[in-house]
């Protein structure tokens, strides 16, 4: 591994670094900090000689705290500072992550680190022995701000070292700004405490006020929602300028600090941060020494640069797991969306109104047979999965409480461990084993975090008796304890515990309705997924737009992948009583296993539904969720994406193109292919007719040999897309 730090004194280094200036490592980003007549910390960016980041104030309310000293309660972080010290250095590293879109990513940057001192005197009376008087005593505070300037983009964080005159403080409000230029068009989700289940919308700056309404109105159906300003807005914010340039504004490494969303001046087109608040009102507790996450800016003239940074990962810590053999990307069907659709059910008898778990004789409950989690059936997913090469099967609703799950914050809701009477754990783990695939473990904790953390080490070590390695956890409905949110400081503390502790028992983390990621399955790679967005479940809800896929990688993707659960070949009115349909192809929902990555990806429609286009099927059987190159070819934020990634550990690649309801022409060069190497290439296309709305079952298969250097034209109908697998001769 390539490695260099080199910290340096400021008139020997060798970046461009004057007056608080540092360039990236090819010069096109230019970060430039100081601080104003007022002592208020500010910052901007350039990208090869644009404005990105108009200068920007940095800094901090606190909050009064009954606990603290009066002269803790008097001082914002905000104004009255001056630079006490500047350092600078460079680094430049590759590493290998456990799993990921490439085998190695490169971590090079240029840092700037300013320590900012804010003093002030306070009067201070006296009376020691034989004397009595008045005097000024002197107090400073000291904090650090750190940039790190990548090719790609920039993160700057916040640093508190231990001090006398900032100890404990309580947060009001972070105060970062990020200063647009002009009315970019931006592709936002309603600013929310707790969920992100929305629909992107696509907007001037100065529209999202017009739009917020609506976007709410047409995202109705979220289990628990909390927005706080019309013209908030989530991250990964997604823009673009008039001028061509694509900016994303993110955050990386989110640990003991609540999650940040960006309100809006939609008059000067400021963003200012802000945090999500705890059931107190305030937004963060906080101890030195300490940090803030990373706020990160990306930026580049070409929309394919937005999918391949790795800056997100790259400002996480790295791996701090000694073994990670037991971590393993997979593919999975499961006991889910006959459920989603309404077929089925996941609780077990309607004789309760409400369940007392250590009251009820579960033997002697009579099931109403609506029961989804049954043996029988079960066996028939894992059968399916050995037969197709799947490695897990997840079962929802197995364990019982399914009945009243979802009622009034209900506390003790699960116990995680006793299932229902018709799923034998045991016997079917055996089963699964006996036929090479694993079960994969379902926790929804109906948002009672209390209650899961006191189940939590039962529930893992039964997991480990019966040799389940991999877990989807759920945070549907308001959080208990009540009041709190599902984004705060306390609740990301939460979610980064059970990961922690899942993995002392070599178990992988899917978690559903949980904060949204910033990078750090970097550092605990057996977070292998979240959903943290609109999955696919909305198909059935009412559907999602055609360009809601084409979106996602731009924005909810670029602080780690999505769960989003693809492979819906059906219509639901063919094999249920739901009237929704799903708002792609059945070649779009292939392409999807390319363009939305993910280390986790699921078969999610019933085998007899696949048993009718076993030759489409073949492609979900075939392609890998683990890669060793990936090459994004085409995007256009909302529009289209084409990317091509290489398995790990062979020679084949794959192709995924998703478009959104206009259609899209892609002229595909096969550049990236060995020179000289022939290659079997199957293609999965939209047919002439095809269309997500009227026709969307209809697709051709083509088979043909090709070599590097070939051309491949391909028309995606609206909704639609296309899938390549590409197997190289040997």
């Amino acid at each position: 591994m390539k490695h260099v730090n080199l910290l340096a004194v400021l008139l020997l280094l060798p970046l461009a670094m004057l007056a608080g200036e540092v360039k990236s490592p090819n010069g096109n980003i230019v970060v430039s900090m100081n601080v104003d007549t007022q002592g208020r910390p500010t910052y901007s960016m350039t990208y090869k000689g644009k404005t990105v980041v108009k200068p920007s104030h940095l800094g901090f309310l606190l909050a009064k705290d009954k606990h603290a000293s009066k002269k803790m309660e008097e001082t914002d972080l905000m104004e009255g500072f001056r630079i006490k010290s500047e350092t600078t250095s460079t680094f430049d590293e590759t590493w290998k992550p456990v799993w990921g879109e490439t085998a190695d990513i490169r971590n090079h940057y240029n840092e700037y680190a300013v320590t900012l001192s804010q003093q002030w005197k306070q009067p201070r009376v006296t009376a020691g022995p034989g004397e009595r008087g008045l005097y000024e005593e002197q107090h400073e505070r000291t904090i650090v701000i750190r940039f790190r300037v990548y090719d790609d983009g920039i993160g700057f964080r916040y640093e508190f070292p231990q001090q006398k005159d900032l100890n404990y403080f309580i947060i009001k409000e972070e105060k970062t700004e990020f200063a647009m230029t002009d009315d970019h068009t931006a592709w936002w989700l309603p600013g929310d405490y707790d969920t992100q289940e929305y629909e992107t919308t696509e907007s001037k700056l100065s529209e999202i006020k017009d739009y917020w309404e609506k976007t709410l109105k047409d995202s109705k159906g979220n289990s628990s929602a909390t927005p706080f300003s019309p013209t908030g807005v989530q991250t990964s914010l997604q823009l673009k300028t008039a001028d061509g340039l694509y900016i994303n504004i993110h955050e990386a490494a989110c640990i003991n600090y609540a999650t940040m969303h960006l309100d809006l001046n939609d008059h000067t087109f400021v963003f200012t941060s802000h945090l999500t608040p705890d059931a107190t009102g305030l937004k963060g507790c906080m101890q030195t020494p300490c940090t803030s996450p990373w706020r990160t800016v990306m930026v580049s003239d070409d929309a394919r640069d937005m999918l391949s940074s790795n800056l997100i990962l790259n400002l996480n810590e790295p791996c701090a797991l000694n073994d990670v053999s037991w971590i393993h990307p997979t593919k999975y069907c499961g006991v889910w969306w006959e459920m989603i659709v309404g077929k089925s059910n996941w609780h077990y008898t309607d004789d309760f109104p409400s369940i007392y778990l250590d009251k009820i004789d579960w033997q002697k409950v009579k099931p109403h047979g609506r029961h989804a989690a049954n043996n029988e059936k079960v066996r028939r997913y894992i059968d399916f999965a050995a037969e197709n090469g799947l490695q897990e099967v997840l079962v929802e609703g197995w364990n019982v409480g399914w009945e009243d799950w979802a009622n009034l914050w209900k506390r003790d809701v699960f116990d995680f461990v006793t299932p229902y009477p018709d799923f034998d754990l045991k016997a079917l783990n055996d089963y699964a084993h006996s036929k090479g695939v694993k079960l994969m473990m379902h926790h929804e904790t109906s948002s009672s975090t209390q209650n899961y953390e006191r189940h939590l080490e039962a529930a893992y070590s039964l997991m480990n008796r019966y040799g389940y390695d991999a877990v989807k956890s759920g945070y549907v409905g308001d959080i208990i304890p009540r009041g709190d949110h599902h984004y705060s400081q306390s609740m990301n503390d939460h979610y980064l515990y059970c990961v922690k502790e899942a993995a002392k028992h070599h178990i992988m983390v899917n978690a559903h309705e949980a904060t949204r990621p910033t990078g750090l399955c970097r550092t605990y790679p057996n977070l292998v997924g979240n959903e943290s967005a609109r999955g696919t479940e909305y198909e059935a809800f009412g559907g999602s737009r055609p360009d809601h896929t084409v979106v996602l990688p731009f924005t909810r993707l670029q602080g780690g992948p999505m769960d989003y659960t693809p492979g819906i070949f059906e219509r639901l009115s063919e094999w249920s009583d739901n009237p929704h349909f799903v708002h792609t192809t059945l070649v779009g929902q292939l392409a999807l296993y390319v363009t939305m990555y993910s280390p986790l990806q699921m078969a999610a429609d019933l085998p007899e539904n696949y048993a009718k286009y076993m030759d489409a099927f073949q492609f979900i059987k075939d392609v890998a969720c683990d890669w060793s190159d990936s090459r994004y070819l085409e995007a256009e934020p909302g529009d289209y994406i084409t990317v091509a990634r290489k398995a790990k550990g062979t020679d084949n690649w794959f192709v995924g193109g998703k478009c959104d309801e206009n259609g899209h022409k892609t002229v595909l060069k096969l550049d990236f292919l060995d020179k000289g190497c022939k290659y079997d290439c199957t293609i999965y296309a939209d047919a002439k007719d095809a269309h997500f709305e009227t026709n969307p079952k209809a697709y051709t298969i083509t088979k043909k040999t090709v070599k590097a250097g070939q051309t491949l034209k391909l028309d995606e109908a609206p909704g639609g897309g296309f899938a390549i697998s590409l197997i190289k001769q040997h």
